[in-house]
């Protein structure tokens, strides 16, 4: 691909005209992809610890432990909703940076074609 990047032709996908896309127009997000996993593999950490957490008090306390281990589990629980939700947003940012880019060259498009008809009309 490196030695075809002058030639105008090259630089569009196979396909229909409608449906083509340059690999220039087209963006990774792997980094944010990573924050989101890193986030919801956090959140199952979390989950995980207040499971062994509430093994753990149960074990060496018996009774009289529920209620320091019921609020230690509430904000456990509460944290990991939190860091899931993060990445959630997070991948929610990625899907509509697409939808923005796919906008942006649909109306690129539109604006192209509006041109040739306005020079074409001349």
């Amino acid at each position: 691909m490196e030695e075809q990047r002058g030639n105008p032709e090259a630089e569009y996908d196979e396909g229909p005209p409608a449906s083509r896309v340059r690999e220039d127009d087209l963006e990774p997000h792997a980094g944010l992809r990573y924050v989101a996993r890193l986030f919801k593999v956090l959140s199952l950490l979390l989950v995980l610890l207040m499971i062994a957490e509430l093994i753990i008090g149960f074990s060496q306390q018996g009774g009289a432990a529920v209620g320091t281990l019921l609020i230690e589990a509430t904000r456990l629980i509460v944290f990991a909703g939190f860091l899931w939700g993060v990445g959630d947003i997070a991948l929610m940012l990625i899907e509509s940076n697409h939808d923005l880019r796919a906008t942006r060259i649909l109306v690129g498009r539109i604006n192209g074609k509006l041109q040739a008809k306005d020079i074409e009309g001349r």
